[in-house]
């Protein structure tokens, strides 16, 4: 239904001097900013922001709390002011747009829902606000409450629902104004695993049935892989890395990224990145093993040079074998198909996935094991910049 794009954009939260302090009533609880740069403007959120969303597209903005997801979605929802750059929605800069007049519907964590309004009521209450005609709001609210499945409860209010219920409700709200583009402030959080399982699938499906544009945002790296066109990882108000959720799993940008995106999160360690004519290696302790061919063209092309480096190895890549990094078995924690099995090694705290099919035997706590990876699985990040060499 609409393009949205983010062309520098910028947020800061300007400091509050000594008397407007002392003039806040004793129970107003200031607002908390964690891991924000602080500068002679004041406190900033967001930081040269800049993305391309396209038609229909679904986008996912994730990353830690504090780090300026929530705060770039209240601004394309013009419920938090711009301090500089540029938003446009269909061509159009909106900047100082009123949030009413941007066709964008919201839904947030809390739900919002009107506790004394009905079902319907809550769901027909933004339409009867543009005096649509009553049969119009009948069929809208109807085929809303049909695609998510809560037309048995349009009868009831909010306190006769379920959590996730509550959030189909107001999901429901949302798409009967048929918005250009749809916003979501981690709608599934209060909800437990279960639920959170089902309303995603749930997601997916909407997406599939309304023609709109979703800009969603979530802490929750499992949603934004499950449900993202594309993942906008942030971390401290700045952009680490835009990609298809393959992009970012296959190819972390960072070390941040690639310690954020994956569970368990990726094993790390300190190694020795060799090069030998056209041909790179990686050494952790005494293992030593030659990068794949595609990895080695890229770190050529680059011209990177040997250097130590830190290694990263995902948990499911990482395989115990006769031979390879020596370790002392912490912990083994037992997880259906497979062992994720804690050791010690070369200093670092490692996890290995073994599958429970290729175990020959239990592991206990003190046990010394090998394990080893190869070298088309690797990623080597530089030291000083915490930047993937290949990219």
């Amino acid at each position: 239904m609409a393009t949205v794009q983010l062309r520098n954009i910028k947020k800061v939260y300007p400091y509050i001097s000594g008397e407007q302090k002392k003039s806040r009533k004793k129970n107003d609880k200031p607002e908390k900013k964690f891991n924000l740069q602080i500068t002679d403007e004041g406190v900033v959120a967001v930081q040269e922001f800049s993305l391309d969303i396209q038609d229909k597209e679904f986008i996912v903005l994730v990353g830690p709390s504090g780090c300026g997801k929530s705060t770039t979605l209240r601004m394309v929802a013009g419920l938090e002011e711009i301090t500089d750059g540029d938003l446009i929605i269909d061509g159009k800069r909106v900047n100082n747009v009123a949030p009413k007049d941007r066709d964008i519907a919201m839904v947030f964590q809390s739900y919002a829902l009107y506790p004394h309004m009905t079902v319907y009521d809550n769901m027909a209450f933004s339409l009867k606000l543009r005096h649509m005609p009553k049969d119009e709001i009948d069929r809208k609210v109807r085929e809303a409450a049909e695609i998510l499945d809560i037309t048995q409860y349009l009868k009831r209010k909010p306190k006769a629902l379920s959590g996730g219920q509550r959030q189909r409700v107001a999901i429901g709200r949302a798409i009967v104004r048929a918005p250009k583009v749809m916003l979501m402030d981690e709608p599934l959080s209060n909800l437990d695993a279960k639920l959170r399982n089902e309303m995603r699938a749930e997601i997916i499906k909407l997406r599939k049935r309304i023609d709109t544009t979703f800009i969603y945002v979530t802490h929750d790296q499992t949603e934004a892989m499950t449900l993202g066109d594309r993942i906008v990882i942030m971390k401290d108000g700045y952009i680490q890395q835009i990609g298809t959720p393959q992009e970012v799993f296959n190819h972390p940008a960072n070390l941040f990224v690639a310690g954020f995106i994956g569970m368990p999160v990726m094993n790390f360690f300190d190694a020795e990145l060799v090069r030998e004519g056209g041909k790179y290696f990686v050494e952790v302790g005494d293992f030593r093993t030659e990068l794949s061919a595609e990895k080695e063209a890229r770190l050529l092309e680059n011209d990177v040079q040997s250097q130590t480096v830190t290694l990263g190895v995902r948990p499911e890549h990482t395989d115990v074998s006769d031979a390879g990094v020596e370790a002392t078995v912490d912990v083994a924690e037992m997880m259906g198909s497979s062992v994720h099995l804690h050791v010690n090694a070369e200093g670092r705290d490692v996890i290995i996935i073994v599958p429970t099919v290729d175990m020959t035997g239990n592991y206990e706590m003190g046990d010394t094991v090998c394990f080893s990876f190869n070298g088309k699985v690797v990623h080597v990040f530089s030291k000083e910049t915490d930047r993937n060499l290949e990219f």
